[in-house]
């Protein structure tokens, strides 16, 4: 899973990085939003996710068969946190998307995944003209423990999702049970 606050560029994330044409649900931002989504900081925002985003990437080409990760891009406003419950059935792990904007945006997720008990990174979206921050001082900020990664990313360059995608999985991994039965997409 893809999650964060409005406007973290999570769209931009599963597009960047995708094999596959990614499938995007986007819709325009119109006056029955006003009120309701808070555009502060993210002022040229003119669309927004109201399902889903999906895409596809093999991160190895060791054969067979490779780790392949399906990305689900979930909304980022409340109103739309009712299907995080069913993208989060079977998630191998998350990357909650971090714009320093807006980094109280950040902490719902956090909560959400913490309670799910699914294992997580946080990814900070180095937005032009956002302000820097030392990963500790995020880490701080937003509460989390010395085992949740905290790494930075530009969600527009594929190398860069790449990497984040990278350590997810070797953070997953390092989550899974002992058991030798136990495999990356099976519920952690």
């Amino acid at each position: 899973m893809v999650a964060g606050g409005f406007g973290a560029g999570k769209t931009t994330l599963v597009g960047a990085v995708s094999e596959i044409t990614p499938l995007l649900t986007e819709a325009t931002l119109t006056q029955g939003s006003e009120g309701t989504d808070v555009l502060a900081g993210v002022e040229s925002k003119t669309t927004t996710t109201v399902a889903m985003d999906f895409g596809k990437i093999t991160l190895t080409s060791q054969e067979p068969p490779g780790i392949v990760l399906m990305l689900f891009g979930t909304p980022g406003q409340d109103r739309f946190r009712r299907i995080w419950d069913d993208l989060a059935t079977g998630a191998a792990g998350a990357v909650v998307l971090v714009d320093t904007r807006r980094l109280a945006d950040a902490f719902d997720a956090v909560a959400y995944f913490e309670q799910q008990q699914l294992p997580f990174l946080i990814a900070v979206n180095l937005f032009d003209g956002a302000p820097r921050y030392l990963l500790d001082e995020i880490r701080h900020a937003l509460r989390l423990d010395d085992a949740t990664p905290v790494v930075t990313c530009d969600a527009r360059n594929r190398q860069s999702v790449r990497a984040v995608l990278s350590a997810l999985v070797h953070h997953a991994l390092t989550r899974l049970p002992t058991s030798p039965r136990a495999t990356l997409g099976a519920p952690l």
